[in-house]
């Protein structure tokens, strides 16, 4: 008896059919990965502002420090963080340290993967070339959350001056409504203070360094679009939930060779505005602007 084998037409055959089941079964392991890796980012914000609540009952009710570390140069572990994200091969983007030994790493049991959106793979050709996995923080602070270092005493803060500064968990007046963490664009996210201006007011610190004038909206800080078009954020009261953006200029592929700490201009502010309205409330007349 002759041996047995495949005809050619059997092994082509064969190859369609593994071919066309590959293609039926790969985009919805690909869509159970990218599912994934959403639950895991909305439970890392949930996570953080968790341990923002415990650090406030630690703290007769004071709000971590959320000093914009990239602007001034400074670095101290009274930050919640206390890191820059950059695109070359500085410490701070793989140094655990900078979080454990934060103002929060206790609050999260010293547990970095809480920084790190799974999603955010996002590296510089010269970090991937360093064999680098990940840089290991994709969350933000709401800047208007928190001591900035040079709290004002009417309650402002310089570069949003006609918003309310938020230095005690009790002076948010809807808990629900007031964002305290959210994934960042890489491009931007630099140290954990996201903040960005109301444009209409042309005397704010970011509009005198970046044009505004009351005109089209600059996203200073940009947040992240990983999850289809989402980003997570945690609120006040410790929920964390989905944004869905509008926009298309919201909604920016990193570019991680590209200069970094893009400005991004929209004309169409909805998502902007949705932000801002969730950042601060603002102060009265007689308060705004008086620092």
């Amino acid at each position: 008896m002759g041996a047995v084998g495949f005809t050619l037409v059997e092994m082509l055959v064969v190859s369609a059919v593994i071919a066309i089941l590959a293609a039926l079964v790969l985009p919805a392991l690909t869509r159970a990965r990218e599912r994934a890796d959403a639950i895991a980012c909305l439970n890392n914000t949930r996570q953080l502002g968790l341990a923002v609540l415990l650090y406030v009952d630690d703290h007769d009710g004071f709000l971590p420090y959320n000093m914009a570390l990239y602007d001034t140069g400074l670095r101290s572990n009274l930050n919640w963080a206390n890191n820059v994200m950059t695109r070359d091969l500085s410490s701070d983007n793989t140094n655990v340290d900078t979080l454990t030994q934060a103002s929060l790493g206790a609050y999260l049991n010293r547990n970095t993967t809480v920084y790190h959106c799974p999603a955010d793979q996002s590296m510089s050709a010269v970090q991937l070339a360093a064999g680098w996995n990940h840089r290991i923080r994709s969350y933000s602070m709401n800047g208007m959350i928190g001591n900035p270092g040079t709290p004002s005493l009417t309650g402002g803060n310089a570069s949003n001056p006609d918003y309310r500064q938020f230095l005690k968990i009790a002076q948010i007046p809807r808990p629900s409504e007031i964002f305290v963490f959210l994934d960042e664009q890489p491009d931007s996210i630099k140290d954990g203070c996201f903040l960005n201006t109301d444009s209409s007011n042309a005397n704010s610190l970011l509009d005198v360094l970046y044009g505004g004038s009351g005109g089209d909206l600059a996203w200073q800080d940009l947040p992240a679009s990983y999850h289809n078009r989402n980003a997570a954020l945690s609120q006040a009261d410790g929920h964390a939930e989905f944004h869905r953006w509008l926009n298309s200029e919201t909604v920016q592929a990193a570019q991680p060779n590209s200069p970094y700490d893009p400005v991004v201009v929209t004309s169409n502010g909805e998502d902007f505005q949705w932000v801002l309205s969730r950042t601060s409330i603002k102060l009265s007349p007689s308060r705004a602007g008086s620092d």
